[in-house]
């Protein structure tokens, strides 16, 4: 964990928000020179507080209008490892974030679609073939609210 002081923390909040804010407009929003702002920056990257940057799309312009999450929990452990299920279901454009997680299901998958007839198509012949699936579960996103983190 890094030490980061009240300048720091305001940047990255900043960021968290709108990732394509240049040095000089946070420096001046945040009462430092342009170059001072962005040596904090890169120094925030260099030392992994800042992973990097995304584009967030808009999924339902570009006809995704269906995300689901599911839960998958593995019904052979001990025959297909974690490593050949996580390749397998990477490789499925429709998963967009795969999560490894202890509890109920082994991992959890958000997954976008077309509709709930595509989504149905993506779960019968791409995710349930899957080496070593068993239990799914699914929940359908009704609403999404983004929240920047704890910052």
């Amino acid at each position: 964990m890094m030490d980061l002081d009240e300048i720091d923390r305001k940047l990255l909040a900043a960021l968290a928000q709108d990732a394509t804010q240049n040095a000089g407009v946070l420096g001046r929003r945040f009462g430092l020179s342009q170059p001072s702002a962005w040596r904090r920056i890169k120094r925030l990257r260099e030392n992994g507080a800042i992973k990097g940057q995304w584009l967030e799309l808009n999924r339902e312009k570009l006809g995704f209008g269906v995300t689901v999450f599911l839960g998958v929990k593995l019904a052979t452990k001990g025959r297909v490892s974690l490593e050949d299920f996580e390749r397998a279901v990477t490789a499925i454009p429709e998963v967009q974030r795969v999560e490894h997680v202890l509890g109920m299901y082994d991992y959890r998958l958000r997954v976008v679609a077309r509709d709930i007839a595509d989504f149905e198509r993506v779960l019968r012949r791409r995710i349930m073939t899957l080496p070593g699936v068993g239990d799914v579960e699914a929940n359908v996103l009704l609403s999404e609210e983004r929240r920047p983190g704890p910052l």
